[in-house]
């Protein structure tokens, strides 16, 4: 199986992408292509460029997404809704294929250094991403990254490791 990972930032100090690194420990089975946003560069989306033709990253992005059997990504969020490259990147994407992820099934998580863990995009993303052909099996946020993460030990809250850890075997066993 091959999994594509992501975090929806672009930070070299993604705590999101700390996230999906320690949840990915658990699929070293698989074939795991964890990609980095920076990668996907682009002039942010207007109809009057779409005119001019699309970018050769975003293409790359749903070639990564068509080659995948799975998608793991944690969002960060960015004054409550998605990072402005995320959305960026979707927002061409989508207007190539409106179907984005593809049916693939999805891993959806969230973490922020604040209580609510990235809650309000993991709302938006829950409800949102199924309309672009999201298979979204399980979800996940982590609240209080710095408090409730280590970057040696990953998540030491005791019952929110219990938490992912079930989600884990959930989604396993739903794509299994």
């Amino acid at each position: 199986m091959k999994i594509l990972a992501f975090a929806g930032s672009t930070s070299s100090t993604s705590i999101n992408r700390e996230l999906v690194k320690f949840v990915l420990k658990n699929f070293q089975e698989h074939e795991i292509n964890l990609i980095d946003l920076n990668d996907f560069t682009m002039p942010v989306f207007s109809v009057d460029l779409e005119k001019k033709g699309f970018p050769d990253e975003a293409h790359n992005f749903l070639k990564q997404i068509e080659e995948c059997d799975v998608i793991i990504c944690s969002l960060a969020e960015h004054n409550r809704s998605y990072s402005a490259a995320f959305k960026n990147v979707f927002d061409w994407a989508s207007r190539i294929n409106v179907k984005v992820f593809q049916n693939k099934p999805m891993l959806l998580m969230s973490t922020s250094p604040g209580g609510y863990g990235g809650g309000n995009v993991m709302n938006t993303a829950k409800t949102f991403f199924p309309q672009f052909a999201a298979d979204v099996k399980e979800t996940f946020s982590l609240p209080q990254f710095y408090e409730n993460f280590d970057l040696e030990s990953g998540v030491i809250n005791p019952e929110m490791l219990n938490d992912l850890n079930n989600k884990i075997e959930s989604f396993k066993s739903q794509i299994a």
